[in-house]
């Protein structure tokens, strides 16, 4: 009996350990279960990320508003197909060559001094002339230097001294004229060559031994004497019933900044501010007057403002392309064909003299447009069914993929996409902008930065003015020289523009 008693209660201290034994790994399988979970998250969120920046490399200057710069040699995909034609001047293209002028600036006759089959000499003998030949050709480069003299008289009546006065601008002993600091600014805010490159052009063309602090001090003259022609061409973009707006990233002290360009066909304004959004437009003050229509890209900080509004459809293009390659969307690439045959269909129109485009294509490819959105929120609901109810939802606004924005955009700002179709003279793309902006890339790819916020508002000014004499047809030395006379060209302007 008390065997029996013992092998109990040895039973029962080996069910206790067990049972001790079996809780314990219990623990440790929950542990590793938690373990395995926490695994997975990390997993998941790491391909979630690699997905997010395999995206991002695949954005390129096709595909997105990135810059060309900032492709690499990453090989692009053409979007035509090879032409069969050669490369050069087609069959039956006139060409351009070199013309001659009616009035050279010198005539160097060359006659025979003795007959060319009886040696008689020839030199009394009246010719006729049988060929003209012109060599054109830079004259010798050197300053000219004016020297203005003051005459001081005795008048014979009552013996008093009476001296003539300098003309306005003749100021020192020695200085450079009005086209000489043209040229030296034009180098410096149009060619954006550097100072000390400037410095050596100088020398090597015999005009002069210009320093870099010289040039400086010009560049700061040139901005102080278009501070109203500034104030005007703000005045008269006000006045224009379309403009161009976009920005762009630069350095200024080495410190990221963005500069904004307000365009019209005949107008630039160039600024520059510490911020990139609706902050930064409110201080320029330009957009909050604004009344008529303005084009851009997306960016949401434009559409605070009243006007009417047109999307560029350059911006909407590539952001097609890039849905329908990486998010393998296939309305993406149906809308990009619309908006292609869209841009084509108003271009002709404008060629033929249209001034609104045929209602039966008008209504064809509209019809066309919100098909393609219906079928992409068709797609989408059945991608993205919605959850269940018993779900737990995150916090704040739930994050929508590229195609969905897109998509959206489509839709619910339809009449800024298509108001090229609706009015012939809103252009299909944003160009106008960027390619006002282009030279502040170019600037800073040269320089990396601006050295003070004076060199940048200098910069800003005199670009905003030569600019606009470019579109306006002037002659860019001309355009400066006037400057340093202290009378900048009048702006050309119409109410249409």
């Amino acid at each position: 009996m008390n065997m029996r008693e013992e092998d109990v209660r040895e039973l029962q201290s080996a069910f206790r350990e067990l049972k001790i034994a079996y809780s314990e790994l219990q623990e440790k399988v929950k542990q590793q279960d938690q373990h395995i979970e926490e695994l997975r998250g990390q997993l998941l969120k790491e391909r979630l990320r690699n997905l997010e920046l395999e995206k991002r490399l695949a954005k390129d200057s096709r595909n997105s508003s990135k810059p060309p710069s900032s492709d690499g040699y990453k090989r692009q995909q053409k979007r035509r197909e090879k032409s069969q034609k050669k490369s050069g001047g087609q069959k039956g293209h006139s060409g351009h060559q070199l013309a001659q002028v009616e009035t050279p600036d010198e005539v160097i006759e060359h006659r025979a001094r003795d007959c060319q089959h009886c040696q008689h000499p020839l030199s009394q003998t009246v010719g006729v002339l049988k060929e003209r030949r012109q060599v054109h050709e830079l004259p010798p480069l050197r300053l000219q230097v004016r020297e203005h003299q003051q005459i001081e008289q005795i008048c014979p009546r009552c013996g008093g001294r009476s001296c003539g006065n300098f003309p306005p601008g003749v100021d020192a002993a020695a200085q450079y004229g009005p086209n000489v600091r043209g040229l030296a600014v034009y180098l410096s805010q149009f060619q954006l060559l550097p100072l000390e490159r400037i410095t050596e052009l100088f020398a090597d063309l015999h005009l002069g031994t210009v320093s870099e602090g010289s040039i400086v001090n010009w560049v700061r003259e040139a901005a102080k004497n278009l501070s109203l022609t500034q104030q005007a061409l703000e005045r008269l973009v006000l006045q224009s019933r379309l403009a161009h707006v976009d920005e762009t990233g630069g350095r200024i002290e080495g410190i990221l900044h963005w500069f904004h360009v307000v365009s019209t066909r005949a107008l630039t304004i160039y600024h520059w501010h510490r911020k990139r959004g609706h902050e930064a437009m409110n201080e320029m003050g330009l957009l909050p007057l604004y009344t008529g229509r303005l084009v851009h890209d997306r960016w949401k900080s434009y559409d605070q403002y009243r006007c009417e509004h047109s999307l560029c459809g350059a911006h909407l293009l590539r952001d097609c392309l890039f849905v329908a390659e990486e998010e393998k969307q296939p309305w993406a690439q149906e809308m990009y064909i619309v908006l292609l045959e869209l841009s084509e269909a108003t271009k002709q129109a404008r060629a033929c003299g249209q001034k609104t485009l045929d209602p039966a294509i008008r209504t064809r490819w509209l019809a066309a447009y919100f098909e393609v959105i219906g079928r992409g929120y068709r797609a989408w609901d059945e991608a993205h069914p919605p959850p269940e109810p018993t779900a737990a939802r995150k916090r704040g606004r739930p994050k929508q993929d590229p195609g969905k924005n897109l998509l959206d955009a489509f839709l619910h700002r339809a009449d800024q996409v298509l108001a090229f179709v609706d009015d012939l003279t809103v252009p299909f793309t944003n160009n106008l902008a960027e390619r006002d902006l282009r030279m502040i890339k170019v600037q800073q790819k040269i320089s990396g930065t601006f050295r003070s916020d004076a060199g940048a508002t200098a910069f800003c000014t005199i670009r905003s003015y030569l600019s606009t004499m470019r579109k306006q047809g002037h002659s860019m030395l001309d355009a400066l020289a006037a400057v340093f006379q202290g009378s900048p060209l009048p702006i050309a302007w119409e109410a249409g523009s």
